[in-house]
């Protein structure tokens, strides 16, 4: 099964969660649901609800 990966409709950014977000705090194998509510896009700042399921 493929992992899900989310992009940052501001700024195009992809959250990949094998890689996590580890300067964020976001250790690898993280599923973009467990991320705290609070985090935001390294690149842009944007909140985690501005990012939406990267489809195929």
């Amino acid at each position: 099964m493929p992992v899900e990966q989310w992009i940052c409709e501001p700024c195009g950014f992809i959250y990949d969660p094998e890689e996590g977000d580890p300067d964020g705090g976001i250790p690898p194998g993280t599923a973009f649901e467990d991320i705290p509510d609070d985090w935001s896009c390294p690149v842009c700042g944007a909140q985690k609800d501005e990012f939406e399921k990267l489809e195929d």
